[in-house]
């Protein structure tokens, strides 16, 4: 089994992208290829499988990343993943934390090229399914000799060619392993996207995908229109998560087609139409008025339609003992830039839920999500939030 084609992946970020927003996320995008948090080989062979790895059906295209540096452990953790139903195993490289170099995983792992590429094989030989690999452009500290040059890209990207790894997604950053804590390590060591275009021209025949710094629609359209054979973007697609309908229509050329799950898999189909590029009233206050860049918003309906479906999220997991919060906080993003935007996210925030039932939590997520889109629509009819077609 190959990666076929360009493709738009949403990165895997801890704490972030567990299988709510997930579920949220392909409300937005039937395209997307979404990922697991990072989940430790070990945690998978021992742990609760069901907490760590059950998803909904919907979820496909969906990537398991594992964590490890155990080439026997992560076969039989990429073995268990693809039983469980995920269509690609990703190992992560990138990883700069201090914790998890500590366990001598993540990011540290570009140290030794020749140990991943054993890893990746070990994976290769477990599975099916593609097996790719995430990494930064190069590392250096902690000890470790550091491998911030290009021809260590390139050594790096070559082994791992030769072990048969389906893809390599590579963050244009350094990490700085034991000097920056990972938000620094997003921000501060520079990008170099010119390494990773270099890397395609040297490997044509190796699939990579560029991550870090890509913010809005046109740096996706901008990478995909070039070498890459796709793009993967992290905290834009959670703050921001309309930017995930916007890939869709922009470069797929979805518009309002539908599309079918591919064959032998649950996926869902994306029946609404793309966002709008909008202008607000400049007489809106604080974050109520258009930010300075173009953003993309939901329309009062489009939103409406994924506030209702998240609302039957909500009640089905409630009813099996998750907490409303742990979805809810995933949500708040959608109506980033939209007028009313904070008291919307006030009425969701704190322990509102805690004296709920099933029934009154049905009918306050209702009332609100209602009474925002009323508002939404009212600010259209005025002027003040006017979407441009």
């Amino acid at each position: 089994m190959q990666i076929q084609g360009k493709r738009f992946s949403v990165a895997p970020m801890m704490d972030w992208t567990d299988r709510h927003y997930r579920f949220m996320a392909r409300l937005l995008s039937s395209r997307a290829t979404l990922y697991t948090e990072m989940i430790h080989a070990r945690a998978i062979i021992h742990g609760d499988r069901s907490r760590h790895l059950d998803f909904h059906v919907s979820e496909h295209p969906l990537a398991l990343q594992l964590g490890g540096s155990d080439a026997g452990h992560l076969a039989q953790a990429a073995s268990i993943g693809e039983d469980h139903g995920y269509d690609e195993i990703n190992l992560n490289c990138g990883c700069p934390s201090d914790r998890v170099a500590s366990g001598s995983f993540g990011a540290c792992l570009m140290a030794d090229p020749h140990h991943v590429g054993h890893l990746v094989r070990a994976m290769k030989d477990a599975v099916s399914v593609p097996v790719t690999v995430k990494c930064r452009i190069g590392i250096e500290g902690n000890g470790l000799t550091d491998r911030t040059g290009y021809n260590d890209l390139l050594l790096f990207a070559r082994q791992m060619q030769d072990s048969g790894c389906d893809a390599l997604i590579v963050h244009a950053r350094i990490a700085v392993l034991g000097g920056l804590n990972p938000a620094q390590n997003r921000e501060v060591p520079p990008l170099r996207y010119e390494d990773v275009y270099r890397l395609k021209e040297e490997l044509p025949d190796l699939r990579i995908e560029i991550n870090g710094g890509i913010r809005s629609a046109q740096d996706i359209q901008t990478h995909l229109s070039g070498l890459l054979d796709g793009v993967m973007v992290g905290r834009a697609a959670y703050e921001r998560p309309a930017l995930l309908c916007h890939v869709d229509s922009l470069l797929h050329g979805l518009g309002n087609e539908e599309r079918a799950a591919p064959a032998g898999r649950g996926g869902v189909r994306n029946p609404f139409p793309p966002p709008h590029p909008y202008t607000a009233n400049p007489g809106l206050r604080g974050e109520d008025r258009a930010p300075s860049e173009p953003s993309f918003l939901l329309s009062p309906d489009r939103l409406q339609a994924v506030l209702l479906a998240m609302k039957e999220y909500i009640l089905e997991r409630y009813a099996e003992g998750v907490p409303p919060q742990r979805i809810v906080r995933h949500m708040l993003g959608l109506v980033h830039g939209m007028p009313g935007a904070r008291s919307f996210r006030q009425r969701l925030s704190g322990n509102w839920h805690r004296h709920l039932d099933g029934a009154s939590l049905d009918s306050y997520l209702g009332r609100t999500f209602d009474e925002y889109c009323g508002q939404l629509r009212d600010h259209q009819s005025s002027g003040s939030l006017i979407l441009q077609p």
